[in-house]
């Protein structure tokens, strides 16, 4: 559909509606490629359901583009177009869940739990190298919460508490009333009134240095099974989820417990690099047999810290995912994985 508001200039810069100029309209959208990328992510809470949903709106946006008539920005009818692919795709979806979302923690560490794959997970977001690039408000609690919302409420709060537009600019991207609009905005507000919006964009372009340092030392304390090391890193009521696993686990002790049980005990040999994901810090675990031997990618696993404590361990065991944030899935025997030294 086209919008009902328009700017002729961005039109002519762009290249004239109409012109079947595919090139043109590829160059104009790639500045905002990735924005548009990290709305569709946190709308749907899977970084494969915003590669589809951005794949879909841009091919809509394309088939409309020659009644693009250029009264508002590129940009608002380009949200405009993705948000709408986004609620089509929210109505044929299953919301994406963590473990904490599904039932009480576990009191003993469940040293045989089995992967279910019939709930629909939320994953990480990969930040992308270009510091200039990075997405703000996909910090993971921030999109975990946006999942108890209905997929109207989720795009009223992120069109106007994220990105900015006025409620009738938003109820006309949404094709709804401003009354609304206002009523999905109040209450997605009450909803989510835990979470501080102001608090979860990216301030910095990546975790601070001490921060990273923190990611590191976690690292290495379950590499090197120090449970010491490890129990020093955490916050009293620090959590650990690990996504396709159903249990979980809350407070220090629980967690060290866990740590000790599993990670610690019947995983033979750990190769990790610290990164960031969904700008905070992150770790990619390899499993291995022995430390010679080839390790397999196991989990990203991607850290909540708070006043240099570990509040949240959140622990990805999809393999799938590496490739995704451009690692490999296997290491080669005795290869020492160092694109991210220890600062």
């Amino acid at each position: 559909m086209a919008p009902k508001h328009v700017n002729s200039s961005v039109v002519d810069s762009a290249g004239a509606a109409g012109s079947g100029d595919r090139e043109r309209f590829d160059r104009a959208v790639a500045p905002l490629r990735r924005e548009l990328h990290a709305h569709c992510y946190r709308m749907l809470g899977s970084v494969h359901d915003a590669d589809d949903a951005l794949q879909e709106g841009l091919l809509r946006a394309w088939r409309a583009y020659d009644r693009f008539e250029g009264r508002s920005s590129l940009r608002t009818w380009l949200y405009t177009v993705v948000t709408r692919t986004c609620l089509d795709a929210a109505k044929a979806r299953s919301r994406r869940a963590l473990p904490i979302d599904l039932g009480p923690s576990s009191a003993e560490p469940a040293v045989d739990a089995i992967p279910t794959d019939d709930v629909p997970w939320l994953t990480p977001y990969p930040d992308p190298a270009d510091s200039a690039q990075r997405a703000e408000h996909v910090e993971l609690a921030f999109i975990a919460a946006m999942q108890h919302l209905s997929g109207n409420e989720r795009a009223a709060i992120l069109l106007t508490d994220v990105l900015g537009f006025s409620a009738a600019d938003a109820a006309a991207v949404m094709s709804t009333t401003p009354t609304s609009m206002h009523s999905a905005l109040a209450r997605a507000r009450r909803t989510l009134a835990g979470v501080d919006l102001t608090a979860t964009g990216v301030a910095d372009s990546r975790p601070s240095p001490s921060t990273l340092a923190l990611a590191h030392r976690f690292a290495d304390a379950l590499a090197t099974s120090d449970l010491q090391a490890f129990i020093g890193l955490l916050a009293p009521q620090v959590t650990w989820q690990m996504p396709p696993l159903h249990e979980w686990y809350a407070g220090a002790e629980a967690v060290a417990s866990f740590a000790h049980a599993v990670p610690m005990t019947l995983c033979p040999s750990w190769r990790t690099e610290v990164l960031t994901a969904n700008g905070q810090p992150a770790i990619a675990f390899y499993l291995g047999t022995q430390s010679e031997a080839p390790h397999e990618a196991w989990s990203l696993t991607v850290l909540t810290v708070e006043d240099q404590r570990i509040t949240a361990i959140t622990s990805f065991l999809d393999p799938d995912l590496f490739a995704r944030f451009q690692l490999p899935v296997q290491l080669p025997r005795s290869e020492d994985l160092s694109r991210h030294p220890a600062p």
